[in-house]
């Protein structure tokens, strides 16, 4: 056997097809209670190709060790697999470099990290944090408390009736106070994505930092960190193709710098004593104790494999199929979509008139369809809708036009039962 390949593989030709990346997909052949898998629950999270799988069997069969400081072999071996995948997670988010690139369990550690490291630091009584109805709880919940030990503000921004977030209330809500601005690149419950290019320029005219929690964007369209001028991004690998366990935090140096350790251990140290601790240097201060080494060389091959399509020809894949999947739901009699804002993701949040959402997905399941049903981890924004729990489909790359169908045929079967 042989260790991980850590070099980005050539651009395919032929252009983007859903049939030619399905083959990637082993989980995709299988069945679910007697029928074909019909997996739409991609924002909840995104199956793995072969690519990663097989990544992940390499290392564990070939490449297996600690990082960093291990002197042998397969120590460096195991290093230079997960620094290439620090320099692919920065090359994907068009970071300035490996070195802005924390690794983190996922978006919500990154969030946890950036309030406690940064937050606690930079907040103060009459600090105001805005955040969006739209978030997730994991955008929401952090803030909260540490506005509570810092007694910052938490200002809640309000959505138009499409779900869009209101940028005239956003502006109005901006002041001298205002220390941060937290917002999603794309929402997991109603599919928005916000101008945050727009937003975060106008925050920065008031001096506020900037935290995007890009855990639904990065795998339907591409990022560009600087182009954004965001403060800080995160995202989680299994949203992205790549293993569970594992997401990134890019921070702007300066910022970054700054911050001090939010966890102690091992791997973040440069020297110890009773006395005093030498810290490393970033990114390396940030992540106490062993990392999850195989999650990054799984991350590695979902990144090297999604930049390996044209992502425009996906973009534009996953358009159409969300609006193939509009116009094909319109025909389901009581199903109403929820959230209408103009520049969304294929997320497909929807009540279905006579049935609770659980009882939808439970129906969908016994067809080997896999929805999610419940208060996605967004309670404020269902709230905005006088909701408490909807049922939601949400596409990927190798979704198609016959799944839907499928998905659209037992919603019809569900309406005749009652």
């Amino acid at each position: 056997m042989t260790t991980p390949d850590v070099t980005a593989p050539p651009r395919r030709s032929g252009g983007f097809t859903a049939e030619s990346v399905r083959h990637d997909f082993p989980i995709l052949h299988r069945t679910v209670n007697g029928h074909p898998l019909v997996w739409l629950d991609n924002a909840a999270t995104t199956q793995k190709p072969r690519q990663v799988i097989e990544a992940l069997t390499a290392y564990y069969g070939a490449a297996n060790s600690n990082i960093h400081r291990g002197a042998h072999t397969m120590a460096r071996e195991a290093t230079e697999a997960y620094e290439a995948g620090r320099a692919a997670v920065a090359g994907l988010l068009g970071a300035p470099g490996p070195e802005t690139v924390v690794f983190v369990r996922g978006t919500t550690e990154a969030i946890n990290l950036v309030a406690q490291s940064w937050g606690r630091a930079s907040l103060g009584p009459g600090d105001d944090i805005l955040v969006p109805v739209l978030e997730h709880h994991s955008d929401i919940v952090p803030w909260q408390m540490v506005a509570k030990e810092t007694r910052a503000r938490l200002v809640p921004v309000p959505l138009t009736p499409d779900g869009a977030i209101d940028q005239d209330a956003y502006a109005d809500l901006l002041s001298a106070r205002t220390r941060l601005v937290a917002i999603s690149h794309a929402s997991n419950v109603l599919g928005t994505v916000p101008p945050v290019k727009e937003m975060t320029a106008l925050a920065h005219r008031y001096g506020a930092r900037v935290l995007v929690d890009g855990a639904q964007a990065v795998a339907h369209f591409p990022v560009d960190v600087r182009d954004l001028d965001a403060d800080f991004y995160a995202f989680s690998g299994h949203k992205l193709f790549a293993p569970t366990g594992i997401g990134a935090l890019y921070a702007k140096p300066e910022l970054l710098a700054a911050m001090a350790p939010w966890q102690g251990g091992g791997n973040m140290i440069e020297s110890v004593e009773f006395g005093e601790t030498t810290f490393a240097a970033v990114p390396h201060r940030m992540e106490a104790g062993t990392g999850h080494i195989s999650g990054v060389v799984g991350l590695l091959a979902a990144v090297n494999w999604l930049t390996s399509l044209d992502r425009g020809a996906v973009a534009a894949y996953e358009d159409g199929l969300m609006a193939y999947a509009h116009e094909a739901l319109a025909a389901v009699p009581g199903l109403e979509l929820i959230g209408s804002a103009p520049d969304r993701i294929a997320v497909l949040t929807f009540t279905l008139a006579g049935h609770d959402p659980a009882t939808v997905a439970d129906w969908l399941d016994a067809d080997g369809i896999a929805i999610r049903a419940g208060h996605h981890c967004a309670q404020p924004a269902l709230t905005h809708y006088g909701l408490e729990s909807a049922a939601r489909a949400s596409l990927a790359l190798y979704n198609t036009s016959e799944e839907v169908d499928q998905l659209v045929a037992s919603l019809l079967r569900l309406q005749q039962s009652a």
